[in-house]
């Protein structure tokens, strides 16, 4: 179930969970969130870390700023919310600079995310969803095979490993205080104001540059930011969401092939593509110090999202096709 109806949600307790905190409301995911949010009804209180990043409040629409979660002194923020939807943390870096990575994602995506859902369930949050990520299963999958949930963790980096301990903690707590969690787990999410590797595989499509990526037989999963921001509305109101862990895809995985064909027909033009074989993609990658995105190119990452079709009844309201076009509209 999705768009107008979530508004008829009720949790457990018979009232509607109308009054939500969304952290990291400033960036990709947050600010469609925070927009679909106000227009639906929902009192939103939205975080940033600097000042000049945060939107005159107004209407339904509030902002906080608060430069670390963690902090006690942000507890007055939490007081009268129903709902947190927890997006600020320490993103994936493509470069990575710091001389402990996994250190400065655990006291950022663990330690901050753990702080903010006990001060959370003290204040009477009933309802604390997490965005997670699908890393925590791994990087790829074999041939026949995807991600469910319940494949075994298996985190492939720093950023993943913070994820999954944070998920760990979380049940935790919510063991402890009752307090509802909700863990989703997306894939590469695309939409208007895309970037890293998907926004640089955009360019090379519009270029028309020969890809020589034509020869690639991989599958992977991907999400339109539409669909993901729906899929969360859901899980803000749904009864039957709370304590679940959901993959969330768009429920059309493709090839590298079929995907730059599918960009190109968005951007109204054909694709050219040469069939390379992979294994001297793969040398070319390491000799080049691009081993991660060409594996990426290369390598498959499936995921089964049904649990969260058959026990929410969601229906992602977005085809890739549109989801593509609409991504392809925003960045001219």
């Amino acid at each position: 179930m999705s768009g107008t109806l979530i508004e008829e949600m009720r949790n457990d307790t018979g009232q509607k969970m109308k009054n939500v905190l969304v952290t990291g409301a400033n960036g990709f995911i947050g600010k469609e969130l925070i927009r679909v949010l106000a227009n639906n009804g929902y009192s939103v209180r939205a975080t940033v870390r600097r000042a000049e990043n945060a939107l005159p409040s107004g209407g339904t629409l509030t902002w906080f700023v608060t430069s670390d979660l963690a902090n006690q002194e942000n507890f007055s923020m939490l007081n009268g919310v129903d709902a947190v939807v927890h997006l600020a943390g320490r993103a994936h870096v493509l470069k990575e600079t710091a001389t402990d990575p996994l250190a400065v994602n655990r006291m950022v995506n663990t330690a901050g995310t753990l702080s903010l859902a006990r001060q959370a369930a003290v204040a009477g949050v009933r309802r604390f969803v997490f965005i997670s990520s699908i890393g925590v299963n791994g990087a790829f999958t074999r041939a026949g095979e995807c991600f469910t949930e319940q494949s075994p963790s298996a985190p492939h980096n720093s950023y993943a490993i913070s994820k999954w301990e944070a998920e760990q903690g979380l049940l935790e707590i919510a063991l402890e205080t009752g307090m509802e969690v909700v863990i989703l787990r997306p894939p590469l999410i695309y939409g208007p104001g895309v970037k890293a590797n998907f926004l640089h595989l955009l360019k090379l499509v519009e270029s028309g540059w020969p890809l020589p990526l034509g020869g690639i037989q991989n599958r992977r999963s991907f999400l339109f930011l539409g669909n993901f921001v729906d899929a969360i509305r859901l899980c803000i109101e749904h009864p039957a969401a709370a304590g679940q862990t959901f993959l969330v895809d768009d429920g059309e995985p493709v090839s590298t092939p079929e995907l730059i064909r599918a960009i190109a027909r968005a951007l109204g033009r054909s694709a050219c593509l040469l069939a390379v074989p992979a294994g001297m993609l793969a040398l070319a990658g390491a000799l080049l110090g691009k081993r991660a995105a060409v594996a990426q190119l290369t390598g498959s990452l499936l995921i089964d999202s049904s649990a969260i079709r058959s026990r929410l009844e969601w229906t992602p309201p977005y085809s890739m096709a549109a989801g593509l076009a609409i991504t392809v509209a925003a960045q001219k």
